[in-house]
């Protein structure tokens, strides 16, 4: 296919005017991004089984670790809303971790019931929702990390999260909808 001479103008004026680089950081395909509450701190989950946790120093990404533990890829992940130091990340592997960035360590590790796609902190700090690949919410106490609900949803639910409020929780749905629940009833 020949392309035209508009289309080949076009194209050049893109590549050298590109606003984007890329920093490779995983030796997979790269599922999450998130910034710390401070904006200090960029992680990344992936499909190498690890999170990564970086700053950004002038243009660069400069990697400050790599979060190892998960048995399977890292679906997502999310900051504690307040305390910069604390992130979570969510894996197939049924499991959720806990990482302080300060100590480099994974501080608790939780077992799920499922394979987790998605993960949130309420804006209080003080639950982990995670959702799995049945439809399940798993909300854990993030100090003591133990369940404190669970609820099975009759639709495929595909991302999850609070309002700022902390009394409102939303997941969207397969079928094009948002669902709105109280929280902590879980109530329409």
């Amino acid at each position: 296919m020949v392309l035209s001479p508009y289309i080949l103008a076009m194209q050049e004026l893109f590549r050298a005017n590109t606003h984007s680089r890329e920093f490779p950081t995983h030796g997979a395909k790269v599922h999450s991004v998130a910034w710390s509450c401070c904006g200090h701190h960029l992680a990344s989950g992936s499909f190498d089984k690890t999170a990564s946790v970086f700053v950004l120093e002038k243009d660069c990404l400069v990697k400050e670790n790599n979060y190892r533990g998960h048995g399977d890829s890292v679906d997502r992940l999310c900051w504690h809303p307040s305390n910069p130091d604390l992130f979570v990340t969510a894996s197939g592997d049924k499991i959720i971790h806990i990482w302080d960035v300060c100590t480099t360590k994974c501080i608790a590790t939780v077992n799920t019931k499922g394979e987790n796609i998605n993960i949130c902190w309420s804006p209080d700090g003080q639950t982990i929702a995670v959702g799995n690949k049945d439809d399940v919410v798993t909300f854990t106490d993030a100090k003591t990390h133990w369940s404190k609900a669970e609820e099975q949803f009759r639709f495929e639910m595909n991302e999850i999260s609070w309002n700022n409020d902390n009394n409102m929780f939303f997941l969207t749905n397969g079928n094009g909808c948002i669902n709105i629940l109280s929280y902590p009833e879980l109530k329409p």
